[in-house]
């Protein structure tokens, strides 16, 4: 194995370590000796990869929200429209959650350092920042292409954004209480009913009669 392919695998470890130790006992509560043991590195391997506790758990939100990056633009397919594009993306982001809905935790933890460190507010809002304005353009893309309905790209986005953040954290409390795995994908849908335009509703469903359902062309 090549020295950079013992870094790689050393800096995997101590992730997957601190992944595991920051969902059991918090950010707080975790100490980088007991990641160290966990990962089964030295201190020494530890600080050659990541220089702060903060800057390993940083890393980690990277990591996840990477997955949701890949997810957005992989959404982008020639002859989709706009509300085809965002149930496809709902599904995907699934699927991202899913995989890392045993970790939710850590980062409700990432969520609660931020009320109290500027560096942790910053860099957990940037990304918050990034996805609302990606799905500025996605609305408004939709509308230009006659898609959705003429509406506050902006508030549509925040809405969007909100759902998705609201989700994650029901998941976390009230695991029971829903059938998780599809509710992205119905929530996006019911916006949807309310977002594609008058032409895109059936039409024993026009807006006259109450809320349309959005039909694939």
């Amino acid at each position: 194995m090549s020295h950079q392919a013992r870094g790689d695998e050393t800096q995997a470890r101590i992730l997957a370590a601190a992944a595991e130790c920051f969902t059991r006992a918090g950010y707080d509560a975790t100490g980088v000796a007991e990641i160290c043991a966990r990962a089964g590195v030295s201190k020494g391997a530890f600080y050659h990869h990541f220089p702060t506790k903060q800057a390993l758990f940083l890393a980690l939100l990277d990591r996840w929200l990477a997955g949701l990056d890949s997810s957005l633009q992989a959404t982008r397919r020639a002859g989709m429209t706009m509300p085809q594009r965002l149930e496809e993306l709902a599904e995907t982001v699934e699927q991202v959650l899913e995989a890392a809905r045993g970790q939710v935790p850590m980062f409700l933890e990432f969520w609660r350092q931020a009320a109290k460190e500027p560096q942790v507010w910053q860099a957990s809002i940037e990304p918050y920042q990034r996805f609302r304005s990606a799905f500025v353009a996605m609305v408004q893309e939709g509308i230009a292409e006659g898609s959705l309905r003429a509406v506050d790209a902006r508030l549509a986005a925040l809405v969007l954004v909100s759902l998705g953040v609201g989700l994650v954290l029901q998941g976390v409390l009230d695991p029971a209480a829903a059938a998780w795995p599809g509710a992205a994908g119905q929530a996006v849908r019911l916006l949807l009913d309310g977002l594609a335009a008058p032409d895109r509703l059936s039409p024993c469903q026009a807006p006259s009669q109450g809320p349309g359902t959005y039909t694939h062309d």
